[in-house]
């Protein structure tokens, strides 16, 4: 059973940083593109970056040049670094992957930023 599982959110002020991890297990980790995704409240799930099998890496606009994904295989963990972070990044963000044409996304982990 694929099981990702999200850690790391948590209360800062603007222009602060987190690091998110996301721990999946069920699967061949490093032979699948991994996505971060976001659902701020009230809204619709946004994509927010993924990185391929390669460690090729692709970002929304709204967050390029402040976060980064980055992966490693060997700990079967995806991260996401976030860096210079706005009131509109806070969202609850899960980590998603699609095997097999199933999508499976944990619990997610939240983020609030605000003064």
């Amino acid at each position: 059973q694929v099981q990702p599982v999200e850690s790391g959110g948590g209360s800062v002020q603007p222009g602060g940083s987190l690091r998110l991890s996301c721990v999946a297990s069920g699967f061949t980790f490093g032979s699948y593109a991994i996505d971060w995704v976001r659902q701020a409240p009230g809204k619709g799930r946004e994509w927010v970056s993924g990185i391929n099998i390669y460690g090729g890496t692709y970002y929304a606009d709204s967050v390029k040049g402040r976060f980064t994904i980055s992966r490693d295989n060997a700990k079967n963990t995806l991260y996401l670094q976030l860096n210079s972070l706005k009131t509109e990044d806070t969202a609850m963000y899960y980590c998603e992957v699609i095997i097999a044409g199933r999508k499976s996304t944990g619990q997610g982990t939240q983020v609030t930023v605000s003064s």
